[in-house]
């Protein structure tokens, strides 16, 4: 699902499996949170999206998508990379990273929380479950969690 990239963007999902980023953009679309939602298939499409560069140079890059699904298994650039460059850009570190990967690697989960991911989960085999944790997952970020772009701004007004 592309948007017009001046637009606000709720959920950046980098995914190069398409079955995958089909099923996970229709259970986001189940829970009308896949309005402003915008797919990429590779780290380097990722890491160009979030910092306006190539193709994306033209997006006004200070509009952050409020969450990122980011696979770990990508081409061209690996998610833990995604993620190191992310978590290391004061304009992109405090948006909330959920890694969904089918690694259950207790090193990919460690390294992953060691950069700052926000959650890591296991994608399930099974059609139903994987469809019920995608909607949990972005029910949750989007409508539970209280943004950390709010309470950025709450600490600076604080400190002011």
């Amino acid at each position: 699902m592309q948007n017009n990239l001046n637009n606000q963007i709720d959920i950046l999902l980098v995914e190069d499996n398409p079955y995958e980023a089909r099923l996970t953009i229709s259970s986001l679309q189940d829970q009308n949170l896949a309005n402003k939602l915008f797919h990429v298939d590779d780290g380097a499409e990722a890491l160009d999206f979030l910092f306006a560069k190539g193709q994306y140079e033209d997006r006004e890059n200070e509009s952050n998508p409020k969450l990122i699904l980011l696979d770990l298994n990508l081409p061209k650039i690996g998610g833990l990379d995604v993620l190191r460059e992310i978590k290391a850009n004061d304009k992109t570190k405090s948006i909330p990273v959920v890694i969904l990967s089918s690694s259950k690697l207790d090193a990919d989960v460690v390294t992953s929380y060691m950069l700052g991911v926000n959650s890591y989960v296991v994608k399930p085999v099974d059609f139903d479950v994987f469809s019920k944790a995608i909607s949990d997952l972005g029910s949750y970020w989007m409508l539970l969690n209280e943004s950390s772009v709010l309470l950025l701004l709450a600490k600076t007004r604080l400190v002011a």
